[in-house]
């Protein structure tokens, strides 16, 4: 029953990592702003929890704080509705969500760009929820 349970949640994962799922037509952030859509500096606000945000041109914080969980990728545009769990989350080495934008660093995001990194998030949150089920799933170690 375990590895009937364990295999369908894999399965999950694995449409949710293949961009397959059906799941991530349910776009999780929004993107308010118009604007040019070029990534300039990439930087996360937690609002008044966190550290003052956004960072001024020489890169320290401005003191300013702003509305929690958005990703700004410019002085004005930026995603909103993006968790803190979610910016946070790493793969490896990297942090998912910083890393995807400042790979495209003095590029112009299209609109494909736009919906996949939204899609991104959605994948992330999903995964989220699913390790925990994992886990919740597993009875404990070792399994007998």
């Amino acid at each position: 029953e375990l590895f009937f349970r364990l295999a369908g949640l894999g399965a999950e994962l694995a449409t949710l990592h293949l961009m397959e799922s059906p799941k991530l037509d349910d776009l999780l952030p929004s993107f308010p702003e118009k604007g040019d859509n070029v990534v300039e500096k990439v930087w996360f606000s937690m609002g008044r929890a966190g550290p003052p945000d956004p960072p001024n041109k020489s890169g320290a914080p401005s003191g300013r704080a702003l509305p929690p969980g958005r990703v700004h990728i410019n002085k004005t545009q930026y995603f909103d509705g993006v968790p803190e769990a979610i910016w946070n989350f790493h793969v490896g080495g990297y942090q998912v969500c910083e890393k995807w934008l400042k790979d495209r660093k003095g590029r112009t995001l299209t609109y494909d760009d736009l919906q996949h990194y939204q899609e991104i998030i959605v994948a992330l949150s999903e995964t989220l929820r699913l390790m925990a089920e994992i886990d919740r799933a597993i009875p404990g170690w070792p399994i007998h």
